[in-house]
């Protein structure tokens, strides 16, 4: 679903295999996907972006072509901090130093531990309808909790979640497309075939239950921790929000961001979740504008 020139290999970095598309030239962009998506995601913006930028697509670990290691009592193999080492160990083998990063969804997840774990590697973050996770679980209230469900189920213990998602995978995940998108039908057919093909592999749904345990313990004590100690992201922020995500409960999500960033502005779209493939153009305009 890529253009034909671009190349699909798997690497190993960081003691995972990768799979990872990389095309276009120019300045280094990083796109990472989210959950429950794949490297696909970026097949509408990524023809326009590699007019400009070269481009580096991976799998995050754990979905897609990539490998899924099994998780481990403290959750590590997952959190947002060794997803971090291996985009900055994929950067290493492509010999890039400071490159610029696109996240949506637990990619920007994986996006802003990025930066805050590499100063001065990052020189400018996008963050696609995301805020911090440990302002997700501070802001959850009864509307968000029964909202965004998936987010305490995937977190309980194993082998719950993954044994009750096994019975009907493709159930369980159309459910969240349908939900998240404004309209399902914006999304490419094969796109969302292959977001559901990777779920009858069970070790990607283990994996991806264990994303979301970091997610609520592991990740939120990093989070906590560099907080406290008032670290904060050292490059310009993009936030591209799509205003039909949340409905009514949609507000912006600058203010949050501005705890963590000086220098954060925001794009707002009337779409859904999955702005890259909702919006295409103009999620292309905005990361342009915003990358240069």
């Amino acid at each position: 679903m890529f253009p034909e020139d671009f190349v699909q290999q798997l690497i190993v970095v960081n003691g995972v295999n990768l799979n990872v598309v990389t095309g276009g030239a120019g300045p280094p962009l990083f796109l990472l996907h989210g959950f429950p998506q794949t490297q696909l995601i970026w097949h509408r913006v990524a023809p326009a972006l590699a007019e400009r930028y070269a481009l580096v697509i991976p799998d995050l670990r754990g979905y897609g072509g990539s490998d899924a290691p099994p998780g481990e009592a403290e959750h590590r193999t997952y959190s947002k901090r060794e997803m971090a080492k291996d985009i900055v160990a994929l950067a290493d083998h492509f010999g890039i130093d400071r490159f610029a990063v696109a996240g949506h969804d637990r990619g920007a997840r994986v996006g802003y531990r990025l930066v805050l774990d590499n100063p001065g590697r990052i020189n400018r973050f996008c963050a696609i309808d995301v805020i911090p996770t440990l302002d997700v679980w501070e802001q959850m209230d009864t509307a968000a909790a029964v909202s965004q469900f998936h987010w305490s189920f995937l977190a309980a213990g194993s082998p719950l979640p993954e044994e009750v998602i096994g019975q009907n995978p493709g159930l369980f995940y159309r459910h969240l497309l349908e939900r998240w998108a404004s309209d399902i039908g914006k999304l490419d057919p094969a796109a969302v075939q292959a977001y559901l093909q990777q779920y009858r592999d069970r070790r990607k749904i283990h994996a991806q239950c264990e994303d979301y345990r970091a997610g609520a313990t592991v990740d939120l004590e990093n989070d906590r921790a560099d907080r406290e100690a008032g670290r904060r992201l050292d490059c310009p922020v993009l936030l591209l929000w799509g205003k039909g995500y949340l409905g009514r409960k949609a507000k912006s999500p600058l203010a949050t961001w501005r705890r963590w960033a000086d220098d954060v502005r925001e794009v707002a779209l009337d779409c859904g979740h999955f702005i890259v493939e909702e919006e295409p153009r103009q999620a292309v305009t905005a990361m342009t504008d915003f990358f240069g």
